[in-house]
């Protein structure tokens, strides 16, 4: 199993900034891609920006110029720089893993997806 360990949500004013970081560990694993998606109170959980193993990255139009993702490959870290926030962003903000997972031997167990526990963003008006 893979575990991810995400930090630096909080409550922010309309026009600044908040960085978001994730680190993944567990079982050896090799990460497809990595990224975020958010969640607000009855609505679907959506992407906000996405690294994949080749370096694409995908953003959600609505973060596009405000939001940078970035990976730290040895550290299997994955950070989201958000700034001119407004409150619209506010949301819990949930770190993602596509993973090829690999037991005894090196033997590839499959692929699977693993979640944060998600961290909350608020942005006052």
């Amino acid at each position: 199993q893979v575990q991810l360990l995400e930090s630096g949500g909080g409550l922010v004013q309309a026009g600044g900034s908040l960085t978001l970081s994730c680190e993944a560990s567990g079982s050896t694993f090799s990460i497809n891609r990595i990224g975020w998606y958010r969640q607000t109170p009855g609505k679907q959980r959506e992407l906000v920006a996405i690294i994949g193993r080749g370096g694409s990255i995908d953003y959600a139009d609505s973060v596009k110029g405000r939001y940078t993702i970035a990976r730290d490959n040895a550290k299997n870290a994955v950070y989201l720089q958000m700034n001119q926030l407004k409150p619209e962003d506010t949301a819990v903000y949930y770190c993602h893993v596509n993973a090829d997972v690999y037991g005894i031997a090196s033997r590839r167990l499959g692929e699977y997806l693993f979640w944060g526990q998600g961290t909350q963003v608020t942005v006052s008006s």
